[in-house]
């Protein structure tokens, strides 16, 4: 058995020598339809050889990610009569968020436990609050509190100046999410620990003065696009940290430029989420007495949204293409 298990080794060495030039050539993109499906074809052949020889090996999982995508970029061509924005939103995308979902996950894990700490922090230490947030604001919001008018900071500035300033705000934040994932990670996840306790000791605050639920129903209105797409630019950012801590089989260059790749694809994708999210809060959160059932119906279409594109829709887009 022992001798069965090195004549084996010995031969997959092989076959990996006789081919890693090749197989490395093959990751370079090219344009030429009868050259990538040339590729196909070989890439196909070694897989069933790995497949037969080596079912339990690496090898299998390389050599079946190149064919893939090649395919994908022969798919891709042969969508092209749709229109380069519907294959992307459509195809493209979903690939990159699904193939990408462990790492949005983690992203968001970490965003609820900042949360969470922010919570029980201000619950211990009630001057935690006003060193989060700053004593202007706290004074300002328990000045209004007191007035009947807890959320007035919503009504205060004129609508379109008001979207103008959250707009670019949320696209700047979104990019130090995402190009702090540079520094392996920490400066995203501190972006992360910065919002997300800003998030609960905000709304620890509202809690405590017994406008807990109101808060939600206003402040999410626009907060559930706005704080998922600060969460799926952090994942961005985690992206490119991945690729340089764990390269897999390609140089650490290599990996990061494919990392950034699709980090840059997906925080692309999030400039309209933030650009809605700022519509939502200057023109809609300012009516803080609307009807709950209207309130409640914008919260939940937005966090439909959320969860059918970034979860649900890459799934399926990843069945149909497997």
């Amino acid at each position: 058995m022992g001798f069965f298990s090195i004549f084996t080794d010995m031969r997959e060495g092989q076959f990996i020598k006789r081919n890693i030039e090749r197989w490395k050539k093959y990751q370079q993109p090219t344009d030429d339809p009868d050259e990538m499906a040339k590729r196909l074809t070989h890439l196909v052949d070694d897989l069933s050889y790995a497949r037969t020889f080596y079912p339990y090996s690496n090898i299998v999982r390389y050599i079946n990610r190149l064919a893939s995508e090649i395919f994908l970029s022969i798919y891709k061509n042969k969508k092209e009569d749709k229109g380069i924005l519907t294959t992307f939103f459509t195809l493209r995308l979903p690939l990159i968020i699904r193939k990408h979902h462990r790492t949005l996950l983690v992203s968001l894990l970490c965003f609820l436990l900042f949360t969470l700490i922010g919570i029980f922090s201000a619950s211990v230490d009630q001057t935690f609050v006003r060193a989060v947030l700053g004593d202007g604001y706290v004074d300002m919001t328990e000045r209004n509190i007191a007035n009947g008018d807890p959320f007035g900071v919503y009504k205060d500035s004129n609508e379109f100046f008001m979207f103008v300033r959250i707009a670019f705000n949320n696209i700047l934040v979104s990019f130090n999410c995402f190009v702090l994932g540079i520094t392996l990670g920490i400066g995203t996840l501190y972006q992360l620990f910065k919002n997300g306790l800003m998030l609960g000791v905000f709304e620890y605050l509202f809690f405590h003065h017994g406008l807990g639920f109101r808060s939600l129903l206003v402040i999410f209105i626009h907060g559930t696009l706005e704080l998922s797409a600060i969460v799926i630019a952090s994942g961005a950012g985690l992206i490119i940290a991945h690729s340089i801590l764990f390269p897999e089989s390609y140089s650490r260059i290599e990996s990061l430029k494919r990392g950034a790749q699709d980090a840059v694809k997906i925080l692309v994708a999030l400039i309209p989420v933030f650009v809605v999210a700022a519509v939502f809060e200057s023109y809609i959160t300012r009516y803080t007495d609307m009807p709950i059932l209207l309130s409640v119906s914008i919260l939940s279409l937005s966090l439909g949204f959320i969860l059918w594109y970034f979860v649900f829709f890459p799934i399926s887009v990843h069945r149909k293409n497997q």
